[in-house]
């Protein structure tokens, strides 16, 4: 759930609680003032602690992840989020005009997976392969190459090797789009199987429809 609705959500629930135990303890058990704003807040903070407890606990089960997994795969969420900033941060500064599409296309590639990673975290595993290599690769490729690139005086030797990264650049945006694939393979079986029903039950509407008329 996006981290700000699940505040206002847990908020919404927390503050009428904390509101009503501070009007029950001031005026039902005539406490102080002081008394019954300490019980407000207390129970509001209980009440929010258990809210987030429980809105965590119906995330894990609906993705079918254990605490431990979701550690794992949030430690790991959090340091390819500051390697695409990298990248990102890279891609921009290199100037080469005819490269822009492919530059263009890594960027949005790399955010789309980090997306769904986030969004349904057990997706994660699907992309391991993207997290622990090839993000690597392409924030060393970028940043060695948006250096050079910014090179005042450029040798023949420097031209080649720019121009080999950018093709190992493309091949590795190439490798990335097939592991965001990978992520959404389930995705596509599943569209393709209901296209067949789809398919099928038209086509037996359209048999059905032909064989009344014939009878008539």
């Amino acid at each position: 759930m996006n981290p700000f609705l699940a505040f206002i959500i847990k908020s919404f629930i927390a503050i009428p609680v904390s509101f009503t135990i501070g009007l029950v303890s001031l005026f039902t058990f005539d406490q102080t003032l002081l008394l019954s704003s300490g019980y407000a807040i207390l129970g509001g903070g209980v009440t929010y602690w258990f809210s987030s407890a429980y809105m965590k606990h119906i995330f894990l089960k609906k993705h079918r992840l254990t605490r431990k997994e979701y550690a794992y795969i949030k430690k790991n969420l959090q340091e390819a989020e500051k390697k695409i900033t990298r990248l990102n941060k890279a891609l921009l500064t290199i100037r080469h005009i005819p490269s822009i599409k492919q530059r263009v296309d890594l960027h949005r590639v790399t955010k789309k997976i980090y997306k769904l990673s986030k969004s349904e975290p057990r997706r994660f595993y699907l992309a391991e392969r993207f997290y622990f290599s090839h993000l690597d690769s392409a924030v060393e490729l970028s940043e060695k190459y948006a250096l050079l690139s910014s090179q005042p005086k450029r040798s023949s030797e420097l031209e080649h090797s720019l121009h080999e990264t950018r093709r190992v650049l493309e091949e590795l945006t190439e490798t990335i789009e097939k592991d965001l694939y990978r992520m959404l393979s389930n995705d596509i079986d599943e569209l393709h199987f209901e296209i067949d029903v789809a398919k099928n039950a038209t086509k037996n509407v359209n048999n059905s429809q032909f064989l009344d008329q014939n009878r008539r």
